[in-house]
């Protein structure tokens, strides 16, 4: 399965580049809407098929993704991000000595934590220290601006987003587990939609603040900035939902345990952008943007 995150495309499990779980093919003699997924790792040794019935199994041998290498990798890669967030706020304050200084490195932080993970996007392959690496500086990027938020707009408001942004994830687990929320190529092709859209609004926004000065177009600040922190927060939702399948879709069909580490890389993005927006969104709601 090609799975996204709202900021960055990152390559999922499938070999060919498609849906795993979402390629499917009608079932004879059936439902003529039901389908049974193909699965993307038919080559692979250690995933098993049922070859009467063509149903998926659980993998019986070693060498395969079990949730417990996407919850170890996950527990490193988002510890990572803590971790430099941590470090960011005690070494880089953001008073009026330093604020400068601190944040240059938080966007320089930030920008070679894009270029690293768009280099692992495009690779065919899980690579754990450019996953690691961009954990790291995002977290420097992270620990900055929210060391800023805390000193300048609310001190409750970091606590307030990490708990919003757990809230979240459990919230979307729960629904999914449950199949309240139903991941399908529709529901795919929709939220990509959306979040190209989201994005590009926010790339237009940000142009006019750098050359118009203010806040741009108003989409990050009073009724509009509540509004499209809100849909932030929804569209990582979605995601969240989506790396969910991906995470199931792996384990179905024996997907390599290597590919674990892109579990993690995507549970991190979304997480770290649904932070993000749960922090910008209580900025606006208790300060003055």
């Amino acid at each position: 399965m090609r799975s996204s995150n709202p900021v960055f495309s990152r390559r999922g499990f499938s070999r060919d580049n498609g849906y795993a779980g979402f390629n499917t093919a009608p079932q004879a003699g059936g439902n003529p809407y039901a389908q049974a997924p193909a699965n993307p790792y038919a080559t692979n040794p250690y995933a098993q098929q049922d070859t009467q019935y063509g149903a998926p199994q659980a993998p019986t041998r070693s060498g395969v993704m079990t949730i417990d290498d996407v919850v170890t990798r996950t527990a490193m890669t988002l510890g990572t991000v803590v971790a430099g967030a941590v470090v960011a706020w005690l070494a880089l304050p953001v008073d009026q000595a330093n604020i400068g200084k601190s944040y240059g490195i938080a966007i320089g932080a930030g920008l070679v934590a894009f270029v690293l993970a768009m280099i692992q996007s495009f690779k065919r392959k899980p690579v754990p220290a450019l996953i690691l690496g961009y954990a790291a500086l995002e977290g420097v990027f992270l620990g900055v601006i929210s060391s800023a938020v805390t000193s300048y707009v609310s001190a409750g408001a970091v606590p307030q987003a990490v708990l919003g942004t757990m809230a979240v994830f459990a919230g979307v687990l729960i629904a999914y587990k449950t199949r309240l929320i139903r991941v399908n190529r529709r529901f795919v092709g929709f939220v990509m939609a959306a979040a190209i859209g989201f994005v590009l609004l926010m790339l237009v926004n940000m142009l006019f603040s750098v050359f118009g000065g203010g806040d741009g177009l108003g989409f990050r600040s009073g009724g509009l900035g509540i509004l499209f922190g809100i849909i932030g927060i929804i569209l990582g939702a979605c995601f969240l939902a989506i790396d969910f399948k991906q995470v199931e879709d792996g384990i179905t069909y024996g997907a390599p345990r290597e590919e674990s580490w892109l579990a993690a890389f995507g549970l991190t993005m979304t997480l770290v952008w649904i932070y993000m927006e749960a922090l910008r969104l209580i900025s606006i709601l208790q300060g003055n943007d």
